[in-house]
């Protein structure tokens, strides 16, 4: 069956398990099906953990070229969500005594002893808050050498710790050093320590053969398919590939962490405190927060493009505020063809994740991840 006859039906089943109850289904589909043809997406998977229970629900197609229909194992590009799992990896090495978040970066890459960017400390670069280094990194950059070079190159532009700039390359570097700490590559570390040691099965930095076919297609502005490609810090800064069961599994860990290693558990509260306040929002690692109950209006300027294209004036907290319960924890993510957002609150017992095969609009996602959550109501 074509696409433009079979999308319309695919829309109308959402997915979900047995035990989703069917006013839980409805609130959903009020919300993504509007939200779907509003911006024009192929198909999305969304995730909601409440009451102890974890739901699905699956909505229109991975591949508009074969029609096949997105479920829970779908696997989607998460973009600048792959941040938390960096930030996570850096926090276990924090945690076992392997990284000292404190120390300057020039420890752990000694070709940077000299250069400015050198005397700042790793915690600062996880924080966008070392210095206003660019989102991403020039186009003539590109080889370790070259990223290398432009690092050791760079002139401060303002007083570390002063302003944030939201910045691929800030993120990257954060994510080289905690790897170098430990003296393995980054994707070694990622692939065979952090994922497999937080149950995550089906999360990948490159997705494999064998899963190919689990695999979305993106689609950009122009509804051609996309999806990403390499560069510098990639892997750091945006590479994840995962589904919505691992996603929810993920954030469900950050917000519950009981079952994890005490080192784990230790490594999500590292990544859920507060360093930096950046007006309402406070910078984690990884991870941005807000009071809770937090207003939407709050949660939709927090995301909103001026916090990761400008520059915003920011503080550091010292000592760093603990782990909240209740607050509101949330991250974003996109590629050229996929948008992603995760949120959770621990006090209620709620989390949301939200997955498309078409990067659009932040506002619309936490307008939809709100709206959904807001309708659980308290946690039991």
């Amino acid at each position: 069956m074509p696409y433009a006859r079979l999308a319309p039906l695919l829309l109308a089943m959402a997915v979900a398990p047995a035990y989703a109850t069917e006013p839980l289904q409805a609130r959903v589909d009020d919300v993504i099906r509007p939200l779907m043809k509003q911006q024009d997406i192929a198909g999305m998977a969304v995730a909601v953990y409440a009451n102890r229970q974890a739901y699905y629900f699956s909505y229109g197609v991975a591949s508009k070229a074969d029609g096949q229909p997105v479920s829970p194992d779908t696997l989607f590009e998460i973009g600048s969500l792959s941040k938390t799992y960096t930030a996570t990896l850096a926090a276990l090495a924090s945690a076992e005594g392997k990284l000292d978040l404190e120390a300057p970066a020039q420890r752990y890459q000694p070709a940077l002893a000299g250069a400015p960017l050198g005397k700042l400390s790793v915690l600062e670069f996880g924080a966008y808050s070392a210095d206003c280094l660019p989102l991403q990194l020039p186009d003539d950059v590109q080889s370790p050498e070259q990223v290398l070079a432009f690092f050791s190159a760079w002139k401060p532009r303002s007083e570390h710790g002063t302003r944030r700039c939201y910045s691929n390359a800030s993120l990257g570097l954060f994510g080289d050093l905690a790897a170098r700490a430990q003296q393995q590559p980054f994707a070694d570390i990622m692939n065979n320590q952090l994922l497999p040691r937080m149950g995550l099965k089906h999360t990948y930095l490159q997705v494999p053969k064998t899963e190919q076919g689990l695999y979305a297609q993106g689609y950009d502005a122009q509804n051609q398919p996309v999806r990403v490609g390499p560069g510098p810090y990639a892997d750091e800064a945006y590479g994840i590939k995962t589904s919505a069961s691992d996603l929810l599994r993920f954030v469900r860990l950050n917000m519950q962490p009981a079952e994890l290693s005490p080192a784990l558990r230790k490594a999500t509260a590292i990544t859920q405190a507060g360093y930096f306040q950046v007006g309402t929002m406070t910078q984690g690692l990884g991870w941005e927060r807000y009071p809770y109950p937090a207003s939407l209006d709050t949660l939709v300027d927090g995301n909103s493009p001026r916090l990761i294209r400008e520059p915003q004036a920011t503080r550091r907290l010292n000592p760093a505020l603990p782990a909240l319960p209740a607050a509101w924890y949330n991250k974003t993510g996109s590629t050229n063809g996929f948008g992603a957002y995760a949120a959770f609150i621990p006090s209620e017992g709620k989390a949301i994740v939200l997955l498309a095969n078409r990067n659009y609009p932040n506002e619309a996602r936490v307008r939809a991840a709100y709206e959904i959550l807001s309708q659980l109501g308290h946690r039991e």
